[in-house]
């Protein structure tokens, strides 16, 4: 990074946490920390909901993803609007009405105590490893730019993270992530950009798209009907409508988000506002992945992206090998230049006989590139054993620091820190907040004054944020950053997704079948994951389908067993 870089992240930084903090000068009391004060417009709630999904994970991980495997990962966020249209009409009104500071408060009133405490342990279990995630993201980044030790980064970046969500709570982290977004998108837009203009002159828009089907990239909808694929159009309007409705309707660090609303119908126009834009702006992220993937057809490509580690690899004994290969890799590319030209003279000349035969030479040369790459993972284990041979999260950080000019790498490394510190802000406000309500108030102290809640809370923030940094350390040992995030999620989602459905839709189910089938749920969802190959947006859809008609098992059953024990 060039002087001009520096200047762009030091200077996003600052002002990010500067405003967060300036924002949250003015918070005097635990409510205004845990709800932000009831005055937020519905696009903060919007921006602020967008900013909170969408991680550092997302923006280094999803380009990636579309260069390995193309558009399909889109189909994930296929239910999320229809989710967010059933969350307006049933479940907002309701935490509305009650007035309550966090989801799981609800749940204590409709069955008792101990369904509430166990749904929130099982948040905080689950949010709290996510936050470590996307702590780890960003210092990926930084680490490799820097030479840092990726620990010491963790710890930076925690740090920035708990200064400004400690000082203002709910208000500051709300209030900062509508700036965030922006900076984020206007980023990734320019990114976009700049590839375009970077593929040669005689290469549209339309040219590019046309190659990266040809190649496998652009098949954005897959209506197989097989479990074990993970993202398909079906697994994405259940499982994916089931994981929204349970995180956007039952997570905190959601909620959060909107139940600072000045009015129920802002709320409602914030969720629906995310519902509208969602799925767009994730198709432009993946979009971003799938130019550098095209700008890649036209410039020789890494042979594998973490070129750290490549470079410590060249200096064992599997020197010789890898440079076979990467002699091999660049024999291939050049073929790959004949094959493209011949197809863009197709196409351009509409011969659609020589354009078939073109199409099929791209693939083959595509085939053979992809089998050098797994040969490459294979003596990169040999040299280095503890290795990471996933290289799809540095794919677009490599791109970024190896082609674009100065200024935009600044932007683009600041657009990924603006990510991390949003969802990671929302995240921790989100813990401490639970903590202090759903555990610390109700059965550790639960008569001192607001001032005390007030300093626990930032407390438990600060904790949590300990917690984060910790988790971070051992994220280096996950598959794919966005899927890492999104498996976590669904072991999770759809368990406490079950209880909260039961709650607001069978109002005969009491507590205690509702309690045993939470652990029941939980317990199938984490033996599916660990016994089985099914896609994990579907453990989202068994963990609630498993918690509902369990808990009408239960219901029924349990009184008929306390009527018959007298006898």
């Amino acid at each position: 990074m060039r002087p001009l870089d520096w200047i762009i992240l030091a200077a996003t930084l600052f002002a990010i946490v500067a405003y967060g903090t300036w924002k949250g000068r003015s918070v005097r009391t635990a409510d205004v920390y845990l709800r932000g004060g009831n005055d937020l417009p519905w696009y903060t709630i919007g921006l602020s909901i967008m900013a909170t999904q969408a991680s550092a994970i997302t923006f280094l991980s999803m380009p990636g993803q579309a260069y390995e495997d193309g558009m399909g990962f889109v189909q994930f966020y296929f239910g999320l609007p229809l989710a967010m249209v059933i969350l307006a009409a049933t479940i907002v009104p309701v935490y509305y009405r009650l007035r309550i500071a966090t989801a799981y408060e609800y749940l204590e009133g409709r069955f008792d105590r101990k369904t509430r405490q166990l749904t929130a342990f099982l948040f905080l279990l689950q949010r709290g490893l996510g936050a470590g995630l996307s702590i780890y993201a960003p210092a990926i980044i930084l680490s490799s730019v820097l030479g840092w030790p990726l620990q010491f980064t963790n710890l930076i970046i925690g740090v920035l993270v708990i200064v400004y969500t400690v000082s203002g709570g709910t208000r500051a982290v709300s209030q900062t992530q509508t700036w965030q977004m922006a900076v984020m998108l206007s980023g990734m837009a320019l990114a976009f950009l700049f590839v375009l203009f970077s593929l040669p002159q005689s290469v549209s828009l339309n040219d590019a798209l046309h190659i990266a089907g040809s190649l496998g990239k652009m098949q954005i909808v897959d209506y197989s009907a097989r479990m074990d694929t993970r993202y398909t159009f079906w697994s994405g309007m259940t499982g994916g409508l089931f994981v929204a409705l349970a995180y956007f309707g039952t997570d905190q660090s959601q909620v959060q988000r909107y139940l600072g609303g000045s009015t129920l119908a802002e709320s409602r126009l914030g969720l629906l506002f995310n519902g509208l834009l969602k799925i767009p702006m994730q198709l432009g992220i993946l979009g971003v992945g799938l130019m550098v993937f095209v700008f890649y057809q036209f410039n020789p490509p890494p042979l594998f992206f973490h070129t750290t580690e490549l470079h410590r690899a060249e200096q064992t004994a599997q020197a010789p090998a890898l440079h076979s290969l990467q002699a091999e890799h660049a024999q291939v590319f050049a073929e790959k230049q004949h094959h493209l030209q011949h197809f863009l003279s197709a196409r351009h000349s509409g011969d659609e006989r020589a354009l078939s035969d073109a199409k099929q030479a791209l693939r083959q040369a595509e085939e053979r590139s992809r089998a050098l790459r797994q040969k490459t993972k294979s003596l990169l284990k040999q040299a280095l054993p503890t290795v990471e041979t996933k290289d799809a999260d540095y794919i677009f950080i490599t791109f970024v620091k190896s082609q674009l000019p100065t200024g935009l790498v600044g932007l683009l490394i600041a657009v990924i820190f603006c990510a991390a510190m949003s969802a990671t802000a929302s995240a921790l406000n989100a813990l401490g907040s639970t903590t202090v309500v759903d555990v610390y108030k109700r059965s550790i102290r639960p008569n001192e004054r607001d001032e005390h809640y007030l300093r626990m809370a930032k407390l438990f923030t600060v904790v949590w944020g300990i917690v984060a940094m910790g988790f971070a350390a051992f994220a280096s040992l996950l598959d794919n950053l966005i899927q890492a995030v999104n498996i976590l999620g669904s072991i999770f989602y759809g368990p406490t997704l079950g209880v909260f459905l039961v709650g607001f839709f069978l109002k005969h189910v009491r507590g205690t079948p509702v309690f045993v089938a939470l652990l029941v749920g939980q317990a199938c969802v984490l033996l599916t994951f660990a016994l089985s190959s099914i896609g994990f947006l579907w453990y989202n859809v068994i963990g609630c389908m498993v918690v509902i008609a369990l808990s009408l098992f239960l219901n029924a059953v349990l009184p008929l067993r306390r009527a018959i024990a007298p006898a």
